[in-house]
């Protein structure tokens, strides 16, 4: 099938004049064309690589008998026509090849991109405020990929091409945490879309928005059991709180919309399966448009008034009243701290909502809870009434049932989920907040404020203790760790937690100062941390980005920074090594089993990191760790500080 000769062609050289041996064959791209390139005694030739059956690469094939033979089902193709043997009429385009004195040339026509369905469906999530994608391209999901790739020629979309589909997920889970809007991941069928679904669990249990797209296998063998094949609606419908197929031209963008409209109103997951035929499906002619506007109601609903008359003579008639934060009103610290000072009540947190609140304000008590502080605790049974915002009750943080409470939530589910509380209150956490900061009595309470100050100075006084104590292994202790990190971390730094000791001894030691903290809260996933860091680096790269891990969750996505490195992300990470997963082996110990299989063989990570093109640092001695931290914050890309922590200490 050779090229129309009245074609306008764009020439491309592809190599030396004696780039190939007589009787080989090769791969050349030239713009968006792949293309077997042969040289026999004829000369060169040029046809496509793409066999027209199932589209084995013929530029891996060999020649036969003057014939180009493809390596999957051994069809034959003319070097030069592109024309079969035997007047078949299944020929692969052919194309123009000159020797030049500096090389050899190949023509293609001059085309321009024609528009297809998924560029469509790519130009309403990036209308609807999407804007990152973090994926991984594959054989089941190029056509999407090639509108992806558009969107970012067009400076439209950003594409991170990370090494784990699983560390997609987590980083767009991260994004959200830290901006509440959604961005995208984005895998092939089979094993690519199914090593989505952990941080999409971690999305959807912490009510934040994701959109998470999918490959799937050709519909025309979708069924007896293909490659790859794998039942994608039925995987990700517990995850997903709408998913569907694209099937058709037609509803296809109303499609995406809806995904997305979910994903936002419900924080929750948004989904689609792109089969393969679809995603090369010409563009819809005069598409329907599918903007946000007019789709999404403003959430700034306020209590109903008898509700919130009720509410406020209670404020009103306590003596000692708390504010309990959880990380649902973490959006709205300033108006926290409004109510909270005129009401002069003590702030709590949520280990979630960590920061929210700066520690060093003269009401704050940091965080309640298994991984929070005595201030937090002795503070809560101390009030005779707890306003609660946006917490969700969860054993770990442990509210006390045998205050009065008053909870406020935007989702009535949450109201009450676990237990009854004195007054359930159904409004827009912020709406509300302002409500009651309006229509209450300014109290003074120095009381209140001396009795939490004294509660820091003893708390204080004990960590401090816990930082000089030496550990019985010799390594340092990790209230030394973070009373360092405490003292250098930018006041303004993004901090993504993992699970573990480090996330027990962070919760604990480290006092936020207008730090977002970032964690897998209901999930409790391993791995977190590090890919979480990306996604808030996407989101926030004029802030400084930290994760904080020990070395069995980075263990999980360790080739992540290969990823950080590519794309120049000035994360750093704060690695406590143990040698252990030291919070299993203490959990063992509680339930009288036996400490086993918990301990881990590590590489030195510092080396690593520098073995990956970044920065690491090995910390052995207290002395060493705050100029490492000074020079890791400071450096302009990827750098990993490992301290050799205790296990045997929180």
């Amino acid at each position: 099938m050779p090229q129309d000769s009245s074609e306008k062609l764009v020439w491309s050289r592809v190599g030396d004049p004696d780039m190939l041996d007589v009787g080989r064959i090769t791969t050349v791209q030239v713009d968006h064309h792949t293309i077997a390139l042969t040289r026999t005694e004829e000369g060169y030739g040029a046809i496509s690589n793409r066999c027209p059956h199932q589209g084995g690469p013929l530029g891996d094939g060999f020649l036969q008998n003057g014939f180009v033979v493809c390596p999957w089902h051994a069809y034959e193709y003319h070097p030069c026509t592109g024309q079969p043997p035997g007047g078949y009429d299944d020929a692969v385009p052919a194309y123009a090849v000159e020797e030049r004195e500096d090389g050899i040339y190949i023509g293609v026509p001059e085309t321009e991109h024609e528009p297809t369905l998924m560029n469509q469906m790519v130009d309403v999530m990036t209308d609807w405020g999407v804007d990152t994608v973090f994926g991984m391209v594959g054989h089941s999901n190029l056509g999407l990929a090639d509108a992806f790739y558009q969107a970012a020629q067009d400076g439209r979309l950003r594409y991170f091409g990370i090494r784990h589909e699983g560390a997609a997920a987590f980083a767009a889970s991260g994004y959200a945490k830290l901006t509440g809007k959604p961005a995208a991941c984005f895998a092939i069928a089979g094993p690519g879309a199914t090593n989505l679904l952990t941080g999409l669990w971690d999305a959807k249990v912490d009510r934040v928005p994701v959109l998470a797209l999918t490959g799937q296998v050709n519909t025309q063998v979708l069924g007896p059991g293909a490659f790859q094949e794998v039942p994608l609606d039925k995987a990700f419908d517990a995850v997903a709180a709408w998913s569907q197929t694209v099937l058709r031209r037609e509803n296809a963008t109303e499609l995406m919309a809806l995904a997305l409209k979910h994903a936002v109103i419900k924080r929750d997951v948004g989904h689609l399966i792109f089969p393969d035929e679809v995603q090369t499906m010409p563009a819809v002619e005069n598409p329907t448009p599918r903007p946000q506007d007019g789709r999404i109601a403003h959430p700034q609903i306020t209590p109903p008034a008898n509700d919130l008359n009720r509410a406020i003579e209670m404020i009103e008639g306590a003596e000692r009243p708390g504010i309990i934060v959880g990380n649902g009103a973490r959006p709205f610290a300033n108006e926290i701290i409004a109510l909270a000072e005129k009401l002069d009540a003590p702030v709590i947190t949520t280990f979630k909502a960590k920061g929210t609140i700066p520690d060093n304000h003269p009401l704050a008590c940091s965080v309640l809870g298994r991984s929070g502080t005595p201030v937090a605790s002795a503070t809560m049974m101390r009030s005779d009434l707890l306003l609660v915002f946006g917490a969700s009750f969860s054993n770990h943080t442990s509210i006390t049932q045998k205050r009065p409470i008053i909870q406020v939530d935007f989702d009535r589910m949450m109201l009450g989920k676990f237990h009854e509380v004195t007054l359930p209150l159904w409004g827009e956490i912020g709406a509300t907040l302002e409500l009651f900061t309006e229509h209450v009595t300014q109290k003074s309470r120095p009381e209140r404020r001396s009795y939490v100050a004294r509660l820091w100075q003893n708390w204080r006084a004990d960590k401090q203790k816990r930082a000089e104590k030496p550990s019985p292994s010799g390594r340092i202790a990790n209230a030394a760790i973070f009373q360092i990190m405490n003292e250098v971390t930018p006041a303004d730094a993004v901090i993504a937690v993992d699970v573990g000791n480090n996330a027990y001894s962070f919760g604990m030691y480290f006092e936020s100062k207008q730090q977002h903290v970032l964690m897998s809260g209901y999930l409790g996933s391993i791995g977190f941390a590090f890919p979480a860091a990306m996604g808030a680096w996407a989101a926030a790269p004029e802030r400084k980005i930290i994760a904080v891990a020990g070395d069995g969750g980075f263990g999980q996505y360790m080739a992540e920074f290969t990823t950080a490195v590519k794309y120049n992300m000035p994360i750093t990470l704060i690695l406590l090594n143990n040698s252990e997963l030291a919070k299993i082996s203490r959990e063992q110990r509680g339930g009288n089993f036996h400490v086993w299989q918990t301990g881990l063989h590590n590489p030195n990570f510092a080396q690593f990191a520098g073995n990956c093109g970044g920065l690491g640092i090995r910390v052995e001695q207290i002395e060493q760790l705050r100029p490492a931290l000074e020079k890791a914050f400071a450096h302009d890309g990827p750098s990993l500080v490992e301290i050799i922590s205790a296990a045997d200490q929180l």
